[in-house]
């Protein structure tokens, strides 16, 4: 049998460079906009703070031990043999219709009377901030953020390019005068802010809150100068007194709210809101489609179900409780195991403590040693973005126990105490109080005392 003779050889590709594709790093086709991104501080903290031997006062985890696990156990299952064929299936983009009804009902315990068709559900409210600022900012717009401010707002805001204009708090809150200044400046420069980034109540991470008075005086210069409020809302239902403040919102309907379970339910079910004029809402749920296709709708069902069938509000009132022992526990330890001339507020709800350290002392540079000695804390310059607050840091009381919390304040307090005996050795600009009578506590400016 004759052999068939081969075919002439057809056009061949390039051979390929040595190395794989995934071994290739094409840094020169990453859009322009990537240059703004950089890993948090404090999610890089996480792989080292989670070691069993490291008290972790870093992160803002809710505490869930206080959730009737067996009673959403059994809510799981009916859901799933009632409700599967919805509950797992693609569903709106805005939302489950049900739960948006629901959610009007929690915001209106702080004053917002909202229609439902208002409201788009987000996988989390850190996706709607990130959803508002990709509709509203242009690569150079500027925003005004609190300074310090919550991480994941300046995360957004830089992946947008964005410029972050920070405004000063003092123990009551974001500084009207200050924001007045600001905007006067932005406006002197022919720049008006695109909006206002606020997280009012309980700050992350400064712990205050902002006064009734302050807050009108907030959104009559905003409404005065054009321009937009944003609210960030996860921790207005904890407050250790019992107070629930009003929201910004409630005092104009122009305000977008975001809102989150992930503080007041369960973190890890990731459904969070926006509350949105009318004009905004169209252009948020095509950015949402864009970038979910839609909300998961069994964390949705799931929700609505807790919100129905359980007493979510004494629900609250436990978490509320545990973190006022949580928060005291804290304060106690900081009292006692402290050095001088260190300064803390005294938070009436939320998560979080923020410290200012002796001068002389950069919080950044100490932490490696923190973690050595087995502590871990939140360093102040994650929450600037224009390279401040290293003389302060953050404190999260949300999620170790009492005892464990007294201890990693133990074990700071001596790390602190190493920094300014090196200081003390050495010479060093800080000048240090002899003895602790000197100590300066309580109610602090969230402002750095130092760049």
């Amino acid at each position: 049998m004759p052999i068939p003779t081969p075919a002439a050889p057809g056009p061949q590709p390039p051979v390929p460079p040595s190395g794989s594709a995934a071994e290739i790093a094409p840094t020169e086709r990453f859009a322009a906009r990537t240059a703004g991104m950089a890993a948090s501080e404090i999610r890089a903290l996480f792989a080292v703070a989670s070691r069993p031997e490291v008290v972790s006062l870093a992160g803002g985890m809710p505490n869930l031990a206080a959730l009737p696990l067996e009673a959403l156990s059994a809510e799981v299952a009916d859901l799933v043999r009632r409700e599967g064929q919805v509950a797992l299936q693609y569903g709106s983009a805005q939302g489950v219709p049900a739960l948006r009804e629901q959610i009007c009902e929690v915001m209106r315990l702080e004053g917002i009377n909202a229609d439902p068709g208002d409201v788009v559900v987000t996988v989390g409210s850190q996706m709607a901030l990130d959803l508002v600022t990709r509709i509203f900012c242009d690569p150079g717009d500027v925003v005004l953020a609190e300074g310090p401010s919550y991480v994941g707002a300046l995360g957004s805001f830089a992946a947008y390019q964005a410029r972050v204009v920070h405004v000063g708090m003092d123990e009551h809150g974001l500084v009207p005068e200050l924001l007045r200044d600001a905007v006067r400046t932005l406006a002197a420069q022919g720049i008006t802010p695109k909006f206002l980034y606020t997280i009012p109540t309980f700050h992350n991470p400064a712990g205050v809150t902002l006064t009734l008075e302050r807050r009108a005086e907030v959104l009559e210069i905003c409404a005065r100068y054009g321009i937009g409020v944003i609210e960030d809302n996860p921790y207005g239902l904890l407050g250790f007194s019992g107070r629930i403040y009003p929201a910004l919102r409630s005092f104009d309907p122009g305000v977008i709210y975001l809102g989150s379970f992930s503080k007041t339910f369960a973190s890890g079910l990731r459904v969070g809101w926006a509350l949105v004029p009318p004009a905004v809402r169209d252009r948020l749920v095509l950015a949402a489609e864009s970038a979910t296709l839609c909300p998961p709708s069994f964390n949705q069902m799931l929700v609505s179900r807790y919100l129905e069938g359980h007493d979510w509000r004494s629900q609250v009132k436990t978490f509320t409780e545990a973190y006022r022992d949580r928060r005291d526990a804290m304060l106690s330890a900081l009292e006692t195991y402290l050095p001088d001339d260190c300064r803390w507020n005294v938070p009436d709800g939320g998560f979080y403590v923020w410290l200012t350290v002796p001068e002389g002392v950069d919080t950044k540079a100490m932490l490696p040693r923190a973690v050595t000695a087995r502590v871990a804390y939140a360093s102040g310059t994650g929450f600037y973005a224009d390279g401040l607050g290293s003389r302060q840091l953050r404190l999260s009381y949300c999620y170790p126990t009492p005892e464990r919390i007294t201890e990693g304040v133990r074990r700071l307090g001596g790390v602190l105490e190493a920094e300014l005996d090196v200081m003390r050795t050495f010479g060093s600009p800080a000048r240090i109080s002899p003895s602790r009578s000197g100590a300066v506590r309580g109610p602090q400016s969230p402002s750095p005392d130092t760049a």
